[in-house]
């Protein structure tokens, strides 16, 4: 997957979250301590993404609606976040 791809399906889980009637942003939010008024800076940051993309991989559920919802495949939200800084899958050989 490349760069490019992996953060446009990071914004698509960010838009994704602020949509949702469960609160979930309030919820990343509050685990990320981010304030509402920086998101639309902070989305341009492919760190940033990844940290939205980690909190989407937390629970198998919320990935399974949010692919459901946006039409993508169960394993891209894990490929992306492989594809953005801090999500490199280690070599354990």
């Amino acid at each position: 997957m490349n760069l490019e791809y992996a953060e446009r399906l990071g914004i698509q889980v960010l838009s994704w979250l602020a949509a949702d009637n469960d609160d979930l942003l309030g919820q990343f939010l509050g685990m990320t301590g981010i304030a509402a008024d920086d998101l639309r800076t902070r989305s341009q940051d492919p760190e940033f993404l990844g940290f939205v993309l980690d909190f989407l991989l937390t629970d198998d559920a919320m990935v399974m609606a949010f692919c459901e919802d946006m039409n993508v495949s169960a394993d891209q939200p894990m490929l992306a976040r492989t594809s953005l800084p801090g999500g490199e899958v280690p070599d354990w050989a």
